[in-house]
């Protein structure tokens, strides 16, 4: 093949293969944690491949439902009906694109670190906790932190002689399918590096249950994909004027995007070509979800996981999201039969495993060794206030203590920064007064213009303060240039601020 095509197309066509094999579960697992059909989700996959993958300003991310998102989508539909999500989707989508035009997308960016891992930690407990019911093929209760409790409850009912073996059947299922994923990552041959572990627990399972022919709950997806679907009605955008759907629209347009664009950060620290652009991303994601909710699907994000899938399995450009929408629709259109044989819990085993690596407890270990008490803190409540309330409300009061840290500092709250080139080759850069989040679009933009390979000098002298946000930000940025062989030199005092930027630099 390597020789009938280019080599950039070669690495497209066989990165999307891979994304395509990791996103396959994924997006039928997120729309039943989400309380909704399967095949929204698969929709939602083949829109954020061959819309968003092609107008994207983020040239190797990829575009799916989020896990990040099946917390809220759940409450939502349980709370409203599933008739609504249309129509507040489409009114998301449309806040993302105004907020591309006005060109706020970089200002995501500046979201606390501790907010955004506490947020996913999160999000993460409350999908393991509704996921274990699942895997017990039994159903979920309403509320998350309801769900957590009854867990021990869900599985001393499960091994109860008067139950029958059905959830203890589901449960192996689950089992084999995490174990299989676990194993398969762990042990997996070389030459099978890129095949993702997921599809292998999956796989597995759904052999196993074909086999024994056993009588456990199964995916449910339709012969024909659009006949699935469920199109908003006209009436239900007129209820997109009461309090509550305003605020749970608004709620979803932001999480959604404060979750793309990092994760599109992250993306850009895998790699060492085309930088985002994070209002054109912003926009597009806004399209995107448009879509979705225009033909009654499920909103999507820019996905890490399969992003990072992506960069790994070697893209070269945007083609690789856009053909793995292509391989989704065609799969879908032409194996419905087969997906139907998959058995929920399997997918349910698959979410309990991404559940468990989105709460990252080294996240917080790691703000609290690198940028002291308070961000940790800020992290510990944003964390506890969206499992014990609401995912909204949890990032309402992460973000309003992130201004706890900086509000001391707001009389000094001007940041000058002067930037040149230097006779040896190197740049510098000097930093006076404060660097907050409320700086970092424009500090961003200047690290950004030091040329590829320069050595920088930042001396930071006559810098009063710099918050832990600013601190991640020139840390990601330094570690990115410090693998192309560039290194950053900190010529600064003794201020305890200093001292942990200073830790958090390669070259420290």
């Amino acid at each position: 093949m390597n020789g009938l095509l280019s080599p950039a197309l070669s690495r497209d066509l066989s990165a999307s293969l891979v994304v395509f094999l990791v996103a396959m579960p994924l997006c039928m697992g997120i729309a039943i944690a989400s309380g909704v059909p399967a095949e929204m989700g698969l929709v939602s996959g083949i829109i954020g491949g061959l819309v968003v993958g092609l107008i994207g300003g983020s040239p190797l991310q990829v575009s799916g439902p989020a896990a990040g998102l099946a917390v809220i989508v759940y409450e939502i539909v349980r709370t409203h009906g599933v008739e609504i999500l249309g129509p507040m989707l489409v009114a998301a989508g449309i806040l993302q694109m105004a907020g591309g035009v006005l060109r706020i997308g970089q200002w995501f960016r500046a979201i606390s670190p501790a907010v955004v891992h506490g947020m996913l930690a999160g999000i993460g407990l409350l999908i393991v906790a509704v996921q274990l019911h699942v895997l017990l093929d039994a159903d979920p209760l309403a509320g998350g932190l309801d769900n957590l409790i009854a867990i021990p409850e869900a599985f001393v009912d499960v091994f109860d002689d008067d139950n029958g073996l059905n959830g203890e059947m589901a449960l192996a299922l689950g089992l084999v399918t995490i174990l299989g994923m676990l194993g398969w990552e762990r042990f997996r041959p070389k030459a099978l590096r890129l095949l993702p572990g997921a599809l292998i627990g999956v796989v597995a399972a759904t052999a196993l249950a074909f086999a024994l022919e056993l009588p456990v709950k199964r995916v449910d997806v339709p012969a024909d994909l659009v006949a699935g679907l469920s199109l908003p009605a006209v009436s239900e955008f007129a209820r997109l004027l009461e309090p509550t759907i305003v605020v749970a629209t608004l709620g979803m347009a932001l999480i959604a995007s404060a979750e793309s664009l990092l994760s599109a950060a992250a993306v850009d620290r895998m790699h060492d070509g085309a930088r985002t652009n994070y209002d054109r991303e912003l926009g597009a994601q806004g399209v995107g979800n448009t879509l979705c909710g225009l033909v009654g699907a499920l909103p999507i994000t820019g996905v890490i996981v399969r992003s990072s899938a992506n960069v790994q399995a070697g893209a070269a450009t945007r083609l690789s999201a856009i053909l793995h929408g292509a391989w989704i629709l065609g799969f879908v259109a032409l194996l419905p039969w087969l997906l139907a044989e998959v058995p929920t819990a399997s997918l349910a085993g698959v979410l309990v495993v991404t559940g468990w690596r989105l709460i990252g407890f080294r996240h917080v270990r790691e703000l609290l060794h690198r940028h002291g008490f308070l961000p940790a803190m800020i992290w510990g409540v944003t964390f506890t206030i969206v499992v014990a309330v609401d995912l909204l409300s949890g990032v309402l009061v992460g973000f309003a203590l992130a201004l706890v840290e900086v509000v001391p500092h707001l009389r000094r709250r001007h940041l000058l920064i002067r930037r040149h080139e230097t006779g040896d080759g190197a740049s510098e850069m000097r930093l006076a007064g404060s660097a907050t989040f409320l700086h970092l679009p424009r500090l961003a933009r200047e690290l950004e213009a030091v040329p590829e390979g320069a050595e920088l000098r930042l001396k930071t002298h006559r810098l009063a303060y710099i918050d832990h946000t600013c601190r991640e930000m020139i840390a990601d940025w330094a570690a990115r240039r410090a693998n192309a062989g560039a290194s950053v030199r900190l010529d600064g005092g003794e201020a305890k601020h200093e001292q942990r930027l200073a830790a958090v630099l390669p070259s420290a």
